[in-house]
């Protein structure tokens, strides 16, 4: 009969099988196997231009931030874990003083809470110092914030391919 379902399982577990084999455990390692290794590939953004960060949105609710830095792209949760403010509109810290290990660096400060992030693995560091008005609201906000536990933030793997120009990303 035509239509007709040999199982109680769904369309969508069918077809999760059918990509993934049915070998994987969780969704993270799947995504973290696709394409050879190196993620989701995304489409229909732009990259960032040099010393630049980009918003990407994805669906409602994923936001990601990436910069190019010295030509290598990085990315981070969109959203500050602090403050849960934008931070693709944040600024690129490239200050040896902003960590104590170079690998620390480069970092991104949240325009509200002035906490910083390390592009490469999402670490929290020290603030910026900021002067004039955006010094007196980072100074509020670090007493308005919804904690003040300092999380780390989700970094990405960025990879382009240099031939097709695909880009890549996946959880670090």
């Amino acid at each position: 009969m035509m239509g007709a379902r040999r199982g109680k399982r769904s369309l969508k577990d069918s077809l999760e099988d059918s990509v993934s084999g049915g070998k994987f455990k969780s969704e993270k390692s799947a995504v973290t196997s696709l394409n050879q290794g190196r993620g989701q590939e995304i489409t229909g953004v732009t990259l960032p231009a040099e010393g630049q960060i980009k918003g990407w949105q994805f669906g409602e609710k994923q936001v990601v931030a990436c910069a190019m830095v010295d030509g290598s792209f990085y990315a981070i949760q969109g959203n500050c874990p602090r403050c849960a403010f934008d931070l693709y509109k944040g600024d690129i810290v490239t200050d040896e003083a902003f960590g104590d290990n170079p690998g620390d660096l480069p970092r991104i400060a949240c325009p509200t809470c002035s906490t910083t992030f390390g592009l490469k693995n999402g670490k929290t560091g020290p603030a910026l110092k900021r002067k004039g008005l955006a010094g007196f609201v980072g100074s509020l906000t670090k007493t308005a914030t919804r904690t003040d536990a300092f999380e780390d933030a989700t970094a990405y793997v960025i990879t382009r391919e240099a031939d097709t120009e695909r880009v890549f990303m996946k959880e670090r």
